[in-house]
């Protein structure tokens, strides 16, 4: 299988097509190898070459079988895939189609309307003769009636009617009886040349065509009754070409055809059939001897050239039904008549009066016009409303065209791209709704660079604030440390850090700024510089010795470098000056809540002052609680603030807890979360290590938070005395 789909391919790439994928398709390609195989193979004399092209006929066959199915499937999917093409099929099957299906009845009905109406007059006019043959009898039969007859009489009676009517009728025959008795007419021509009895079912007058021996007659039979004598009448004119030729008058050509049976052959009972040799018939079960009939036929009148492109010969046949003369049956021939439109529309509006011909003549020509120029305004409003469906299917196409296009374009990426709209319709406004589709997405894609961009400046903003945390994780001898920020953006407004002075000594910082975002993160920032900067200009005062340090704290300063944390010891006038330089560096409405400590491990005491950030709690082995609360008012809010501080000793096992607004302020619908929460669930925890203890407050945060968003920034800071 493999080495044939690999054959198909190869195949299909040198015409280059897609190779088949159905089954069906695939049939029908070997198939079309197998037929042009055995086309070449049937070339080889004898047997086999009969053979090949046998077998492939029989394929050839198969293979159209299966083309049907895949010309199918081709219309449907490529000749049908343009909107156009199905909008014109559509039409042509709901509009058009109903149209030619019934102009195609209208003409098969006018068809078969003209060719009755020819028929009709054809009948017509041998009925009016044998009218004509019929009056002209009666009149025989009531001069037979009253003439004398004597037997001595050797010319017979005179009929000087029939003479004047054999002018009209030629090869006019009377055969009269009287009483049972034939009579001798004169002249002598008159006389029937078979004066046999009359036939035994001939008992009433009767006006008809009969057949004898082979031959067609107008007859007429006529019985009077009169001075006790009872007189018949028999005329008959022979049905010859003159006859036709006045039937056909004015119709074009009439036949009459007598088919001639050949009782030398079986009749089987089948449908019409021709014989090769074009000489028999079977019809209806019996078989036809051509050549006799043709000779039996009898045709009359010619067919006129025609007035007219569309004035086309119009043929049809109709059953023509003869008595047989000698037992009164039916006798089935045939009639058919070729005839034009014209001539038969000449013949509805003709009448037998040379003056009210002429007129009537004048009226169907009118009549004609008319309906012509009828036909006529039809077929330019047929045309007209093809013309405007064509103009409308444009339009509808060439829509959905350009949107094909435009989509083409924003797949491509061109967002510039802008459909022409021309028309206000449903269509024109999908173009312009469209149009404003891609203008939007334009604007979207901007802005989502312009976001990306954003993103990215606050992804290595967010990296450069994470580098002002501590880093490393910082122990004492006899202090463990740890700090958590939690950001509610992608940047925090809170700032914590951890200041080591020499061995034993360290500065804890938490503050929170004001607002959240990027503004608050550069004034964290600028916080977190400053306090670093007063620390580290206070260390080179140390190492330079300069007089003026004492003015900070006589009593703590030192010549050692390693005591250069006892710059940091005062908190309240690092505040201070904080205070001053972010009032004097930021906008008014900018401010910061900050907690300062100073831990001196030697002592195993916390200098501490807070400027309105919430008191941190200092949770003491026995489960006392004791608030961080000694300081001032925020940072940076007001010029020229003084602040206090405050001394706590620490014991084994106390736990300092400094945290945020965002730890104990968010709420559910039971309210905040709030500082006791908290405190239990760091006193229900105080055995593990404070990370798991973080993790375990961030844990009962998330908990009472649920599915809503982070409002703010949550940090928390913790230290254990060991």
């Amino acid at each position: 299988m493999a080495t044939l789909r690999n054959f198909e391919t190869r195949v299909f790439r040198k015409l280059r097509r897609e190779p088949p994928q159905s089954k069906l398709h695939r049939l029908a390609f070997w198939f079309f190898i197998i037929y042009l195989v055995q086309d070449v193979l049937r070339f080889i004399p004898g047997a086999a070459g009969q053979f090949f092209a046998a077998t492939g006929l029989f394929t050839l066959l198969i293979l159209l079988g299966l083309c049907i199915p895949l010309a199918w499937r081709w219309i449907f999917k490529s000749a049908l895939w343009k909107v156009r093409n199905r909008l014109v099929v559509t039409y042509l099957l709901m509009g058009l189609a109903p149209v030619i299906l019934f102009v195609t009845l209208a003409l098969i009905a006018l068809y078969v309307f003209c060719g009755q109406f020819a028929i009709f007059a054809a009948t017509a006019q041998i009925q009016s003769e044998l009218a004509h043959i019929s009056s002209e009898n009666r009149t025989f039969a009531t001069h037979l009636a009253h003439a004398e007859v004597s037997p001595a009489d050797k010319l017979g009676i005179a009929l000087p009617e029939a003479v004047e009517a054999d002018h009209v009728h030629p090869g006019l025959k009377v055969q009269a009886l009287r009483d049972g008795k034939p009579l001798t007419l004169s002249p002598s021509i008159l006389n029937s040349d078979n004066p046999e009895p009359l036939p035994a079912w001939l008992n009433r007058p009767f006006s008809g065509v009969v057949v004898e021996q082979g031959h067609f007659y107008l007859c007429a039979v006529d019985l009077h009754s009169g001075e006790g004598h009872t007189v018949v009448s028999v005329s008959t004119v022979p049905l010859t070409r003159s006859i036709v030729d006045l039937v056909a008058h004015g119709l074009g050509r009439v036949t009459i055809i007598d088919p001639v049976q050949d009782s030398g052959k079986p009749h089987p009972k089948v449908p019409i059939r021709s014989e090769d040799d074009g000489h028999d018939v079977d019809i209806d079960g019996h078989d036809i001897d051509v050549a006799a009939t043709q000779r039996h036929s009898i045709q009359g009148g010619h067919l006129v050239p025609g007035e007219h492109f569309y004035d086309v010969p119009v043929t049809f046949y109709s059953p023509f039904t003869a008595l047989e003369w000698s037992n009164g049956s039916q006798h089935t021939t045939f009639m058919y008549v070729s005839s034009r439109p014209s001539l038969l529309y000449q013949r509805l509006f003709s009448s037998s009066l040379s003056t009210g011909m002429i007129t009537s003549l004048k009226s169907g020509a009118i009549i004609r016009d008319i309906l012509i120029g009828i036909a006529i305004f039809f077929g330019i409003l047929e045309l007209f409303a093809f013309v405007m469906a064509v103009r409308l299917n444009r339009t509808i196409t060439e829509s959905i065209r350009g949107l094909y296009q435009a989509t083409l374009a924003i797949d491509r990426g061109d967002f510039a791209h802008r459909i022409e709209v021309t028309r206000r319709d449903q269509l024109a406004a999908l173009g312009t709704s469209f149009n404003n589709m891609a203008s939007s997405l334009e604007r979207l894609l901007e802005e989502q660079r312009e976001k990306e961009r954003l993103q990215n400046e606050l992804a290595i903003a967010q990296e450069v604030q994470a580098n002002l945390f501590p880093r490393a994780s910082i122990s004492l001898p006899n202090l463990e440390l740890h700090g958590v920020c939690y950001p509610a953006r992608s940047v925090s407004g809170d700032y914590y850090d951890f200041l080591l002075f020499g061995p034993t000594g360290l500065g804890i910082a938490l503050g929170d700024i004001s607002g959240k975002g990027i503004s608050a993160a550069l004034l964290m920032a600028t916080l977190h510089s400053a306090v670093r900067a007063y620390r580290f200009a206070g260390e080179e005062l140390v190492h330079a010795a300069a007089p003026g340090i004492a003015t900070i704290s006589s009593t703590h300063v030192a010549d050692d470098p390693e005591e250069c944390g006892e710059l940091f010891e005062e908190p309240a006038h690092i505040l201070g000056l904080l205070n001053r330089h972010i009032y004097r560096s930021t906008q008014p409405e900018k401010y910061a809540t900050l907690f300062l400590a100073h831990y001196d491990g030697a002592k195993r005491k916390l200098i501490y002052s807070n400027g309105g950030q919430l008191p941190p709690l200092l949770l003491r082995s026995d489960d006392s609680v004791t608030r961080l609360d000694c300081g001032g008012t925020v940072v940076g809010l007001i010029d020229n603030m003084s602040y206090q501080q405050g001394i706590e000793e620490l014991h084994k096992g106390d736990i300092l807890i400094a945290y945020s607004d965002g730890v104990t302020e968010p709420e559910n619908e039971f309210g905040e979360f709030g500082e006791e929460r908290m405190l239990e669930v760091v006193r229900r925890n105080r055995h593990l290590p404070l990370d798991a203890i973080s993790e375990q407050v961030m844990q009962a945060l998330r908990t009472w938070i649920g599915g809503q968003e982070q409002p703010d920034d949550i940090t928390l800071v913790l230290a254990r005395q060991l």
